[in-house]
């Protein structure tokens, strides 16, 4: 059973590199699954409170994931019309994959500031600053899907 719950725990990590860059997956999520299913052999034991250290770091991931298009387009000079039209964008992409998940938060971003009546120049720029903290996000979550990954080996390394 045991080699069932960590080829289970594989699985989840490579697929939680995957979710880093297709949004339709929950990276860090599914990587913390991962580590549940090593917790549940008998070669591996964390304590309570690392298991809920790592799923604090995965909640605070996500809830960047979605902040972070917006600090950057806020950041960037943008108004409330570019950060609301960045989130509108993000959930509009969702249906736009896989191109619609990069395009969204700029596209958004871009026409909530020329509906707010800002030059092209300023929304273009907040645009940008939309799509560089999307891609801050991405690198947070591979990061921490990187250090679950590293967990996972070293705890199974030291059995």
């Amino acid at each position: 059973m045991d080699i069932i719950l960590i080829i289970l725990g594989i699985v989840c990590l490579i697929t939680g590199i995957a979710g880093c860059f297709l949004p339709v997956l929950p990276g860090p999520s599914i990587a913390y699954l991962g580590i549940l299913f090593l917790q549940f052999t008998d070669k591996v034991q964390y304590s309570a409170a690392q298991l809920l250290i790592w799923l604090l770091i995965v909640i605070i991931t996500l809830v960047l994931d979605y902040i972070i298009p917006m600090l950057g387009s806020k950041y960037s000079g943008g108004s409330k019309w570019g950060n609301r039209g960045c989130l509108a964008g993000t959930i509009i992409g969702l249906f736009f994959l896989p191109w619609g998940i990069i395009a969204g938060p700029f596209l958004g971003a871009v026409i909530g500031e020329l509906l707010g009546q800002k030059e092209c120049s300023q929304a273009i720029k907040s645009g940008l600053g939309s799509l560089v903290g999307f891609l801050l996000g991405t690198a947070l979550k591979f990061v921490v899907c990187l250090y679950f990954i590293y967990i996972f080996v070293t705890s199974l390394i030291n059995m």
